[in-house]
């Protein structure tokens, strides 16, 4: 006799997860019929359309790069001609403390 309580026990429990699977499964059948009744998704532009412009957009980084290369040219010379008229200077300097060390 003591089987017949576990029994019930167990049958009651299938009922109530019978009815929590018939909520899920009619939640999840409702979600696709809210899904199915949306607007369809316009298809995705193609590859070749989204790329209109990509030539110009070459030519501008091209002439930025170049524009870049000639600005560190530039500053490289500017660089090179005060390097040497800092040596000059120094040693103009230095021949003048040459001269009054002598005297």
């Amino acid at each position: 006799m003591s089987d017949l309580p576990k029994a019930t026990a167990d049958a009651v429990e299938a009922a109530r997860q019978g009815e929590q699977f018939a909520m899920i499964l009619a939640a999840i059948q409702t979600a696709q019929t809210v899904r199915s009744q949306q607007q369809p998704v316009p298809p995705p532009v193609p590859v070749a359309v989204q790329q209109t412009g990509t030539a110009g957009k070459w030519l501008a980084i091209a002439a930025g790069g170049s524009m870049l290369m000639i600005t560190v040219a530039f500053a490289a010379v500017a660089l090179a001609i005060a390097s040497a008229c800092i040596a000059l200077v120094a040693l103009v300097v230095y021949g003048i403390y040459r001269d009054i060390r002598r005297r």
